[in-house]
């Protein structure tokens, strides 16, 4: 082999390597939302937000309701509540039905003390702080987001049916 066809060839897998590595990149570019403004209201999957608003609200609009959630509490404070990952917005009318505020609103996932355990394409997410325990996130393995959701209900079940026991043990 000549000493031409080994940098050749050496170039052609560096060369293979930087196109795969930019492609990727790009990809997870066009993938990923838009950056957050700094007028965005982010709310993290699976938690909420306060929103107080400078009057009171007679009428609220959301976007995508499938996003976010989002409950009144008193008339001018707003809980939004994220619900799976997106961009939507909420707007607030008053009673004459002029815009109080048009919000976009952001939802992400918590990465603090979160983690990722990947069996081959498949994902568990497990919270950590400071013990890990099996959490569930859209995007997780099937099975495994069945199997931890199904504990979690029947966890919630026993609970509310305890909790409707009198002291007693009657009912």
């Amino acid at each position: 082999m000549t000493p031409y066809a080994t940098l050749n060839s050496l170039g052609s897998r560096t060369m293979q390597t930087a196109l795969a590595a930019a492609i990727t990149l790009l990809a997870g570019l066009a993938m990923s939302s838009p950056p957050a403004r700094a007028s965005d209201l982010v709310v993290r999957y699976d938690q909420s937000q306060i929103l107080r608003l400078p009057r009171p609200v007679s009428e609220l609009i959301i976007g995508n309701p499938s996003i976010a959630d989002i409950a009144l509490q008193g008339s001018d404070l707003l809980v939004i509540t994220g619900k799976t990952f997106g961009v939507t917005n909420v707007i607030a009318l008053d009673a004459e039905r002029n815009v109080i505020q048009d919000q976009r609103v952001i939802v992400q996932r918590d990465e603090q003390r979160l983690v990722n355990l990947h069996k081959g394409s498949m994902r568990q997410s497990y919270t950590c702080s400071p013990n890990c325990q099996p959490t569930i996130t859209i995007g997780d393995d099937p099975k495994y987001f069945s199997e931890i959701a199904n504990a979690s209900s029947m966890k919630t079940r026993f609970s509310d049916s305890s909790a409707e026991t009198t002291p007693g043990g009657g009912q």
